[in-house]
């Protein structure tokens, strides 16, 4: 057999089940459930008709489902954080990295989350969609200084509150911009603690050797505060650490809260003050398969991060500092469903008997490249019916020009799925549209959100016009 084949998946048929929403409600939006007629529906909103108004391929979110997770962590970080208990506040950020868009920004906003943004596109979206600029931050390793004024001039002149310096030199570019516009900028700086989590290596940020962040332990850290304190148009805040992604369970959350902590006492008696914020990032871990042992919950996580910064404040005898997150994934991913069309199925007869069932959609890497990049894995099930059939080793795949544009590498399907169906294929809405393409030049698919019954765009889908519009040769 061969080293591809020796990769593959020949656990028996059973063990790769798509699970219903009433077997793990974790992989699913809330509302999420299965009708009599065998059709699934989300929002009260059936997805064989939403798939035959809207069209597919589809992301459909679930608002209600995104309200209430967004409100589980703003409410978890003001209650664990209480200065009633003795702590100095706590807030929670919405990771706009995650997925990004002015109905995403108010609901979030509306039930007390902030809004962290990456790029001048995701800025300019949290501005315009009204967001207090004191609720705003902005990170990235390489700062346009077109990010940077508009950070400043944000809300007619307040500036945001939250800038996240990463480098040495990207002092002097913010002190420029901010003498230049006659304010004053709030800065926290990121640090790499060590602390390395994640489920893979690209998005596991904590460690030394990768793009993001000051380093905490040979004297840069100390270099970039001293450069801060020296700039008379900046003001110095606190600590930000971000330590990875897909992160399952609490310990290397605690971790880096104890050594944030550690560093906040550090440099609160270098310039002779306590640390007023530290932020501890995100990277909470969703599930995508029923293999997936389920997330440890939001409140868990909050928990645990309140008892080590309060036994490491302790410890070292300082000032509880103002303490944030920046959740994204764990929000935004479990609302989501992707809805495709199935065109073409076919078999492919491998090694001793085996054979693998292609099921081909009419999306596929350009609207969620995490499987080819990652490796990362998903579920897909039937969304307009149900069947008796017996059940086939499936990889659905897209329409792309590569062997690589897969969207769920094994899952365990009807063996009558034909030409016509409906495959969902949950927790998608982390990083499914943010990270789409118009690969193949094809088009972005659009988002509608469901609620109540009714369904409505919230990004209008590309077309092949707008493609088009782009090229002046056509003009």
């Amino acid at each position: 057999m061969s080293e591809a084949l020796d990769s593959m998946d020949f656990r028996p048929l059973g063990e790769l089940l798509c699970p219903e929403p009433e077997e793990r409600p974790d992989l699913w939006p809330w509302s999420a459930r299965r009708r009599e007629d065998g059709v699934l529906e989300i929002g009260g909103v059936a997805l064989s008709e939403v798939a035959q108004e809207f069209a597919t391929p589809l992301f459909v979110l679930d608002r209600a489902d995104l309200r209430g997770r967004a409100n589980i962590w703003a409410t978890a970080m003001a209650e664990e954080f209480w200065d009633g208990y003795g702590m100095n506040g706590g807030d929670a950020f919405y990771a706009g990295k995650a997925f990004l868009c002015s109905d995403v920004v108010r609901t979030v906003s509306e039930v007390g989350m902030g809004i962290d943004t990456a790029s001048l596109g995701e800025l300019t979206m949290a501005v315009r969609s009204g967001v207090e600029p004191s609720r705003i931050g902005l990170h990235g390793n390489n700062k346009l200084d077109s990010e940077i004024e508009l950070a400043l001039r944000a809300g007619g002149g307040k500036g945001i509150e939250r800038i996240f310096v990463d480098s040495l030199p990207e002092v002097a570019q913010i002190e420029a911009i901010a003498a230049r516009l006659n304010t004053s900028a709030r800065v926290m700086i990121r640090v790499k603690t060590g602390v390395h989590a994640g489920g893979n290596e690209y998005i596991s940020t904590g460690h030394e050797d990768q793009k993001f962040g000051v380093g905490a332990f040979d004297g840069q850290l100390e270099e970039v505060v001293a450069a801060i304190e020296a700039a008379p148009h900046l003001e110095f805040r606190g600590l930000h650490s971000h330590i990875g992604s897909q992160i399952q369970g609490t310990a290397a959350f605690e971790e880096a809260a104890s050594i944030i902590c550690s560093l906040g006492k550090k440099i609160s008696e270098m310039i002779g003050r306590p640390v007023e914020e530290i932020d501890l990032g995100g990277g909470v871990g969703v599930a995508y398969t029923g293999d997936d042992e389920p997330p440890t919950p939001p409140v868990e996580v909050v928990r645990q991060i309140a008892r080590s910064v309060r036994e490491a404040c302790t410890r070292l005898d300082m000032k509880i500092p103002r303490v944030s997150v920046e959740p994204g994934r764990s929000i935004a991913g479990p609302s989501t469903v992707t809805l495709y069309r199935v065109g073409a199925v076919k078999d492919a007869n491998l090694a001793e008997g085996f054979t693998r069932r292609y099921v081909a959609v009419d999306g596929g890497m350009a609207d969620n490249i995490r499987p080819a990049l990652y490796g990362a894995r998903y579920t897909a099930t039937l969304a307009n019916r149900v069947s008796d059939a017996e059940l086939v080793r499936s990889r659905v795949v897209g329409k792309h020009c590569e062997s690589g544009d897969i969207v769920v590498w094994d899952v365990d399907l009807p063996s009558d799925v034909r030409a016509g169906d409906l495959l969902a294929v949950p927790v998608t809405g982390a990083y499914g549209y943010s990270m789409a393409s118009n690969y193949n030049m094809l088009t972005k698919p659009g988002v509608i959100a469901v609620e109540d019954g009714a369904a409505e765009w919230i990004m209008r889908p590309q077309t092949v016009e707008d493609l088009l519009a782009l090229d002046p040769g056509l003009d």
